[in-house]
């Protein structure tokens, strides 16, 4: 049985079966801050209690070209067990997300897409996210990304 739901902070230990962060107690620490405080989401999808795969969702960010209170949100962080892919399961964890988001009043939808991820890429376009709205640079862990921001809406 599959299923979606939020994560809570004290369950983010969960998410390493997902990706190898190279500080798991500041991963940790920063997003328990950001759920505490409303300003993130962590879903994840379950099939049978198993973590198949997660969706961030960010409603606040002082850049208002990600996220504007009550109006915008940024999707991100948005993985699928490597056990489990190309079965729609992505597509499926998406899908339902921006429902639930489109259903609580949000009209705008943004994500980041890098360069060499063109799975991701083609599943964002086919939910019609294919206006560039910016290129982003960013650091993280003391990686580097650079990504498009499209935005759906």
């Amino acid at each position: 049985m599959k299923y979606i739901r939020a994560l809570q902070a004290d369950e983010l230990e969960i998410l390493t079966e997902l990706y190898t962060y190279n500080d798991v107690n500041e991963m940790i620490k920063d997003n328990s801050v950001k759920i505490k405080s409303g300003i993130i989401d962590i879903f994840c999808l379950y099939e049978n209690s198993v973590l198949i795969g997660e969706l961030r969702v960010m409603y606040e960010n002082e850049d208002n070209r990600f996220a504007v209170k009550d109006r915008r949100v940024y999707l991100y962080a948005f993985r699928i067990h490597k056990d489990f892919r190309g079965k729609g399961l992505g597509k499926y964890l998406l899908s339902n997300v921006i429902n639930k988001l489109w259903k609580n009043g949000y009209t705008e939808f943004t994500v980041g897409v890098e360069d060499d991820n063109r799975k991701a890429e083609y599943i964002y376009k086919s939910f019609g996210f294919d206006k560039l709205i910016a290129r982003i640079q960013e650091e993280y862990q003391g990686d580097k990304y650079e990504y498009n921001l499209y935005l759906k809406g």
